[in-house]
């Protein structure tokens, strides 16, 4: 037992070391069970082969393995990368079952070999070991196989020898940190004085727990593959949480809270149409991104909700409605000078004055006489003919016309200009209270200077004192 205390010092001197840079997930192992010693590898016949002699007996639990009935061994490891982890091991049995090789001795087996029990014999073991596990290459969760090489030193009653160790593991993990570890070594002593200096295998069997590894969060991802180590989340998320659900990590998600789509950026969009619910001013009813989410029935660039006429296309500045155009001629009203009558749009909506509106106009006006030497109608029908000057000159309101006034030869050149002057110009106000806009007719008086007849006669006389109609533009 004197050795007991060297053994467990050193292991509690591994359990204490640290280190600066963990950057393997539970990187230390302690492992602890039950060992068994046997010790009939070294005994038997050198000339029946080294094989045979260690290995003829593998299993023969009853006469060849010695169990300490408690926990008998305790390891501490640390993994250092690419499947390898380097450990120590110290373990403690009592052997009761001592195998040598005696042919000659009573109770001998066949072979020659002798199972005796030397009575209090202890056994103190200290192993260091470089391990190499190939969970990772047959890429496994739970089965763990090993192979181990090493050396130690060992304690067998009054004597001591080192050894060279070589074995294999195989490990069950329950968890990620707990498992059932199963291992055998096979302990090659170098050549001593006595007959306890001897190589031997030795069985283990115990529980190994993994820890070390950081998880701030404790979400169950370590520190190291954890995108968010500071707040709990979700292993496939690389431990970055998701609150809503719906496969976007909060960081990435512009509405965290609420479940969305990837495409946008997790927001959702209830009407389908690819805009979010938050910018969409129709959430419930599929409709334009230019139009913020709401649906445009004809297409005009107003959104139904602000359409007045949503059936039938026209400009916002009208609210979605057609401008009205009474005259049908495609011009309307609001641009439309002439709105109840239809003329093409490069006359702004009027009719173009034709050659025959322009006879008809001076055929009317023609036929507007004056009392000799005066501005005053000579005739009753004047007013019809002033009527229906009114009348053709209301389907013209973007053309202007100019009203000229004519006399005979007879009086002075001044009275006659005058005269000329005030004849045009009580036309044009008998056409202004007929509804004519001031600015589409003017009027001018050339006197006596422009006679269509012969001022000889009373006849020709009466066809110059006349009012005759032409257009400006």
């Amino acid at each position: 037992m004197k050795h007991l205390n060297k053994l467990f010092v050193a292991v509690m001197i591994v359990m204490g070391i640290s280190s600066h840079a963990q950057d393997i997930n539970n990187p230390w192992a302690i492992e602890f069970g039950v060992n068994a010693v046997d010790t009939r590898t070294s005994a038997g016949p050198e000339h029946v082969g080294w094989f045979q002699q260690h290995f003829s007996q593998p299993f023969d639990v009853k006469n060849n393995w010695n169990i300490l009935p408690s926990i008998s061994y305790l390891s501490v490891s640390r993994y250092v990368g690419s499947g390898f982890s380097v450990g120590l091991q110290g373990s403690v049995n009592k052997i009761d079952k001592l195998v040598t090789f005696d042919p000659t001795a009573p109770g001998s087996d066949s072979r020659g070999m002798l199972v005796s029990n030397p009575g209090d014999l202890m056994y103190y073991g200290i192993d260091g070991k470089v391990r190499y596990s190939f969970m990772e290459l047959i890429n496994s969760k739970v089965i763990d196989p090993s192979l181990h090489l090493g050396g130690g030193y060992t304690f067998l009653g009054d004597s001591s020898f080192g050894t060279v160790n070589a074995g294999a593991g195989l490990t069950f993990w329950f968890t990620e940190n707990v498992g059932l570890a199963l291992g055998t070594s096979y302990k090659k002593a170098f050549e001593g004085s006595t007959d306890l200096v001897r190589s031997h295998f030795q069985h283990t069997a115990g529980i190994v727990f993994k820890f070390g590894g950081k998880d701030t969060d404790g979400d169950g991802v370590y520190d190291k593959d954890d995108a968010c180590p500071e707040v709990a989340g979700l292993k496939e998320f690389n431990g970055c949480p998701d609150t809503d659900g719906d496969g976007i990590i909060d960081s990435e998600d512009a509405c965290p809270e609420v479940a969305g789509l990837a495409s946008l950026k997790g927001c959702p969009d209830a009407d389908g149409d690819g805009v979010t619910d938050a910018e969409d001013e129709c959430p419930n009813v599929a409709g334009l991104a230019s139009l913020k989410g709401c649906p445009d029935a004809d297409g005009d660039g107003v959104a139904d909700k602000d359409d007045k006429c949503p059936d039938v296309a026209g400009p916002k500045e009208n609210a979605g409605c057609p401008w009205p155009d009474r005259d049908k001629d495609g011009v309307a009203d609001k641009d439309d000078a002439c709105p109840d009558v239809a003329g093409p749009a490069s006359n702004k909506g009027c009719p173009e004055v034709t050659p025959e509106v322009m006879d008809e106009l001076k055929s009317q006006a023609r036929f507007i006489y004056f009392n000799s030497g005066k501005s005053t109608f000579k005739n009753a029908d004047v007013p019809k003919r002033l009527d229906a000057m009114a009348g053709l000159l209301k389907n013209y309101a973007n053309s202007e016309f100019l009203i000229e006034g004519h006399t005979d030869s007879d009086g002075s050149d001044a009275f006659n200009q005058k005269l000329s002057e005030a004849r045009a110009n009580v036309v044009k106000e008998a056409l202004l209270e007929r509804g004519i806009s001031p600015s589409k007719i003017k009027s001018v008086g050339y006197g006596e200077t422009m006679p269509v007849a012969t001022n000889k006669t009373a006849a020709g006389k009466a066809l110059n004192r006349r009012t005759e109609v032409k257009l400006i533009k």
